[in-house]
């Protein structure tokens, strides 16, 4: 598995390069670095958003990279976010609990003993990092509805398309694959451009 910024959208080129270049800047090999990643619903993008990146993190060999999720209206986790996960070898099970009806609460894992409690949430949610956090801004409606984001170090927009628009179509599930798969190419970018820029300050 590899990844550069060759392989993403050019839209995608700038949020990129500054969330590699804030991980860089504060990261510290075994200290927890926290990004939460912010859309409307927290129902599809964020929570696809939070998944992969916590994957590539892992890849990455860089676990201490801790992605979250949030919304500015939550709603809850999507069944077909649930399947996309799935289809990419997440394990993504209920716990029986419910945060508020309608809106389950999920266990997320992935790699070996990496797992989180995922359900839909503000991005001020208390079980999300307070403070000195990336906010990665992954639609354009929690763009522009939160132009300040209290407690984040860093404020990244970096919008994907709604998956949302093809649901109840015969490639619903084509099109969900598609926008994880795009999240996860950018996350994995990030990634790597990270170690490379982390390297690089320690060799000086």
């Amino acid at each position: 598995m590899d990844a550069d910024l060759q392989a993403i959208a050019p839209r995608h080129h700038e949020a990129a390069n500054a969330f590699a270049r804030w991980i860089a800047e504060h990261y510290q090999p075994g200290e927890p670095l926290h990004a939460v990643v912010v859309c409307t619903g927290n129902s599809r993008r964020s929570i696809l958003g939070s998944s992969m990146g916590n994957l590539a993190a892992a890849f990455y060999g860089m676990p201490e990279i801790r992605f979250h999720s949030g919304g500015t209206e939550p709603s809850a986790f999507n069944p077909r976010t649930v399947s996309a996960l799935e289809a990419a070898g997440f394990g993504v099970e209920p716990t029986g609990a419910e945060k508020a009806p309608g809106n389950p609460e999920y266990r997320v894992s992935w790699g070996d003993g990496f797992e989180v409690l995922e359900f839909s949430k503000l991005y001020s949610d208390p079980v999300n990092p307070q403070e000195g956090f990336a906010a990665l801004m992954v639609c354009n409606e929690a763009d522009a509805g939160c132009p300040i984001v209290q407690g984040a170090s860093a404020r990244i927009p970096m919008p994907f398309d709604d998956p949302k628009e093809f649901d109840d179509q015969p490639y619903e599930a084509e099109k969900y694959t598609e926008r994880r798969d795009e999240i996860g190419r950018v996350m994995l970018s990030v990634m790597k451009l990270a170690q490379e820029l982390i390297a690089r300050a320690s060799a000086r």
